[in-house]
Formats: C-alpha cells, structure tokens, sequence
C-alpha cells in the first residue's frame, strides 16, 4: 500500500512511501481510497502551521470518499462493497460540539487520507449521495458541510434573506449553490472578474471584486439599502473580518471558518457590540447534520464545483495548486 507521510514540515518533505495494508480493528472499516479533495487546512498541517507539535512522520488530508474493503468486529452498518465519503469530525455524532472532538478529525490528529487504503472507526463514513462520483464526494466532508453549518446550522437562513460569502474557493461556492437552492440572495467576492462571471453562471445575484474595490463592505452596504447582510461566509480571517463586521447587519451573524488572511489582527470589536452582532466559529458540523446536508443535494441536484483533478502521483503538485489561490471550486486527486 502506498501512503505519503510527511518526515517534517514544508511540501518539500512529503513523500510516497510502501507499507503493508492496515487491518481494520473492533467497530473499524478498511477503505480503499478512491478520491481526495483538498482543503487550506491541509496546506496549514504539511508546513506545520496547524499543529506546530504534531508527531512526525504523519500522513496528512482530511476528505476523502471510497469503497469499504474489509470490516472490524462489530460493525453492523457498514459493509464491504459500500460506496462512502469520510465523516471529518469522527466522534461528532450529534448534538453540539465537544472539545474532545478537536483529537478526533481526520488528517491530523486523526488519520490522513493520503493513502490508498486507511482504517477508521466505522461511524466515520457515510453513503455517498446518490449519482456523485468519488471525486464530487470527496468535496464534502470539510467545504460543503461547512457552508451548511455557516447557512443552516449557525446561520438559521430563511427564503428572502441574504449572504456574503468571500473568494471563490470550495465553501464560498458550497454556500453560493446551497443559498440560491434555498432562495437566498448571494453576494460574492474575488480578486478575478473572470471567476465572478463564472459565479455569477452560478447564480450569484451580486459580484464585487475586492482588489479593484477595496472598500467591498461599503458597496454591500449600498446593495441591501444600507442595512447590511444577514449571514458572512468569513473565508478570509484576520484580513477580512473587521470588513465582514461592517458588512453585517444589526443582529447578523459572522461565520468564521477561514485563516487564510491570518489569525491574529488589531480588530475594532465596536460594531459587534453596537450591532448586537453573532460571531459563530465554524468547525465543520456533526455526522447528522452532514446526513441532513446529503439529503438536501440530491433532492436538489446541487453537483460539487471541481476546479481540477490529479492523480494521486501527482499529490504535490495538486497542493501546490491549491496554494497559489488560482482556483475555482475544489481541488480533487483521484486514484
């Protein structure tokens, strides 16, 4: 079986190594791997960002979708043959969030996905919607679940109302495809006029370019009549957040979820106070809510945004795709 580990922190260090197939446990599944999508939080892992003191060598990525192999001692649910998509958060079953759960996600701490075949507890997969590929599953386990807790789960979205959603990367256009699928009203940001016309194909009702308009959060207010938006998709982090907060209004909600404009900043907090404003963290949701959002996409039809695939030879040069922020939608590897 082949695997990439990573020996210490830097792309440069990731390689592909041969070992013996793992041996699913009591109440565990063997998966062959099939496809992996790829998200910042695996680029923050590889150079050593996320867990600074994280054991190495590890095998890093945290989606992926396959076939179940073989089975454990007492597993019932699950059997050899089934067509799943990996649970990120494997011990968040229902309910709200744990601390303990952080010990439990999937490419660091947890096991990575890439491999070509990885052991994990067996309530950590799900079936695959209905008419997806590998490669459009293995897109939703972190963006797609993500943009449903920042919609639904935090945000309590209704028909009519409106969101801002950041970039043009997988969960800002998770969140663009589940809003109009709901009758929300989207706003949406890049640096690229070409990607907002693609957003816009999308059904993006609103498009700024924030490089060429570097005050967007004024124009957001102009286009909902001064009053502001109701949900932030906030993709960006530190960078982007004081912005996002002016962007909201009275009473709205900020889903934080991004970093890649940093963690750390000099924020005006004033407007969460004045505005009585709800600032949600957003770390993917549980395995039922990622059961509700499956359910959702196939009686909606809603398919997955692949920017483009690789092959798993190719996992390097994939990540470093990813890294040059030149996609739209998912970067998937396929096996």
């Amino acid at each position: 079986m082949r695997a990439y580990r990573l020996s210490q922190f830097g792309l440069d260090h990731l390689h592909m190594k041969s070992s013996p197939p793992p041996t699913p446990g009591d109440g565990e599944v063997l998966i062959q791997v099939k496809a992996i999508s790829l998200n910042h939080r695996d680029l923050m892992v590889i150079d050593g960002r996320y867990h600074p003191k994280l054991p190495l060598p590890a095998v890093p990525i945290s989606d992926g979708a396959g076939v179940v192999a073989a089975v454990g001692a007492n597993v019932d649910r699950v059997a050899v043959g089934d067509r799943i998509v990996t649970h990120f958060v494997t011990d968040w079953i229902d309910g709200p969030f744990r601390g303990e759960y952080l010990k439990t996600s999937l490419g660091t701490p947890g096991a990575g996905l890439a491999a070509e075949q990885v052991v994990l507890p067996a309530q950590a997969v799900l079936p695959i919607p209905a008419g997806y590929s590998f490669a459009e599953a293995a897109t939703l386990p972190i963006a797609a679940l993500t943009a449903w807790s920042a919609l639904v789960t935090e945000g309590g979205m209704k028909t009519g109302q409106t969101v801002l959603t950041l970039g043009t990367g997988g969960v800002s256009l998770f969140a663009l495809q589940l809003a109009k699928a709901m009758g929300i009203r989207v706003i949406i940001t890049s640096s690229d006029d070409e990607k907002l016309v693609r957003a816009s194909r999308l059904g993006a009702d609103e498009t700024i370019n924030y490089r060429t308009t570097p005050e967007w959060d004024r124009v957001v207010l102009d286009r909902t009549n001064g009053v502001g938006v109701d949900v932030v998709v906030e993709t960006g982090g530190s960078g982007t957040l004081e912005r996002s907060l002016r962007a909201t209004r009275p009473g709205g909600t900020i889903a934080f979820l991004g970093a890649i404009t940093g963690l750390r900043s000099m924020l005006n907090v004033a407007p969460i106070v004045m505005k009585r404003l709800h600032v949600a963290g957003i770390y993917v949701d549980s395995k039922r809510n990622f059961e509700k959002l499956n359910r959702f996409l196939t009686s909606h039809r809603i398919q997955p945004v692949i920017d483009r695939t690789f092959s798993f030879e190719q996992l390097p040069g994939a990540l470093l795709h990813l890294q040059a922020g030149a996609h739209f939608g998912k970067v998937v590897v396929e096996y």
